[in-house]
């Protein structure tokens, strides 16, 4: 992206001011196909688009006069203290939208001090990642595989390898349908390997492949026992990622899980399920501050930020908007992508009249617009 003189002597690049402008500059440098990948939502896509219409729906009650002069962005996830409440999403495939994929988001996430989850579906492996920022503060997510070896020894890998905590997808037993991929017949390129997966596959040729690893591999006969075995396996505390309503939550509560991601999956899973903002309140409501709620889907902005914490999140996680950071200049974007945020929650905070995170509270949110 840059503008030039009327000679065409100077090309200067612009500024990337917001999160938009990173996705327009992803959108137009990425091929069709890897675009589409990132940016597919389930079926008609309601669900995905709606994850960004319910913030805009969201009113806040600004106090004033309340000396702002100085501000603090710090929270707490597990116990660990992180410089402001916005973490990175786990996502797949990075390198397809930077050449070290993963490697440079780690590095941008530790120079932030914020939290990564790192995607099962890594285009480099958990031990690169580490090499590569040693200090950053990491969770990795998981899926149960119909072998459950396949799961267990990632888990001891990352026990190994200083992870924080395993967060558990549960809302994938079966793949959505995205139809951009289908048209697509996406696959990923020769060159790239889901890399937390080499050698673990007897690699046959005729053999159908889903998103890089061979078909039918995840276990749809996944269920709140398979909780108790992870449990079993690991000392790691376990979040699950994907919960969208009270009685779940609830459930989560009972089978002495850490903390729950409210989460429709990007929109990529079930479309006509609710936006991940909407159904936060419920789970909140439920949780009553037992154990930690965090929120995906639709962050864009510092103040989405803010409304998410006003409604109970303690932390938000950001997917799409990581790799477009990535596309635009791998680790110093995603670094502008967390940084911009990080100033507007700042600034959003400001001028709703809060000091710091423990201010925040639903007081802050015109419910009659909710």
């Amino acid at each position: 992206m840059c503008s030039c003189n009327q000679e065409g002597v100077r090309c200067a690049e612009m500024a990337m001011v917001c999160l938009t402008d990173f996705e327009e500059y992803a959108k137009e440098h990425l091929s069709k196909a890897t675009w589409d990948y990132y940016a597919a939502g389930a079926d008609e896509c309601c669900t995905r688009d709606d994850n960004l219409l319910a913030f805009k729906r969201i009113r806040l009650r600004p106090r004033i006069l309340r000396d702002v002069s100085a501000s603090d962005t710090r929270t707490t996830v597990l116990g660990t203290e992180i410089s402001f409440p916005v973490g990175i999403a786990p996502t797949a495939f990075h390198c397809l939208a930077w050449h070290e994929g993963e490697v440079a988001t780690a590095r941008a996430t530790e120079s932030l001090d914020t939290c990564y989850i790192t995607s099962t579906y890594s285009t480099c492996s958990v031990e690169e990642i580490v090499a590569a920022a040693p200090n950053g503060y990491r969770w990795f997510q998981l899926y149960v595989y119909r072998d459950r070896k396949l799961s267990e020894q990632l888990v001891h890998r990352v026990e190994a390898l200083g992870y924080k905590a395993l967060v558990l997808t549960v809302d994938v037993p079966y793949t959505g349908k995205r139809r951009n991929d289908i048209r697509n017949q996406f696959r990923l390129p020769p060159h790239l390997k889901v890399k937390n997966f080499e050698g673990m596959f007897q690699q046959e040729t005729r053999v159908a492949e889903e998103y890089g690893i061979p078909a039918n591999t995840l276990d749809p006969s996944i269920s709140w026992k398979d909780v108790y075995w992870l449990q079993s396996i690991s000392r790691l505390p376990v979040i699950i990622k994907g919960i969208l309503t009270k009685e779940d939550a609830e459930l989560a509560v009972e089978h002495g899980v850490q903390g729950i991601i409210v989460s429709n999956h990007g929109g990529r899973q079930l479309d006509g399920g609710p936006a991940s903002i909407d159904a936060l309140t419920e789970i909140v409501d439920t949780v009553q501050g037992r154990i930690e709620i965090y929120l995906d889907g639709g962050i864009r902005t510092g103040s989405d930020v803010l409304k998410a914490l006003a409604l109970g999140a303690k932390c938000v996680f950001i997917g799409r908007p990581a790799v477009w950071g990535l596309a635009y200049k791998g680790e110093e974007g995603v670094r502008e992508v967390l940084q911009i945020l990080n100033d507007e929650f700042r600034l959003s905070m400001a001028l709703s009249g809060c000091r710091s995170v423990a201010e925040i509270n639903r007081n802050l949110i015109q419910c009659s617009k909710l």
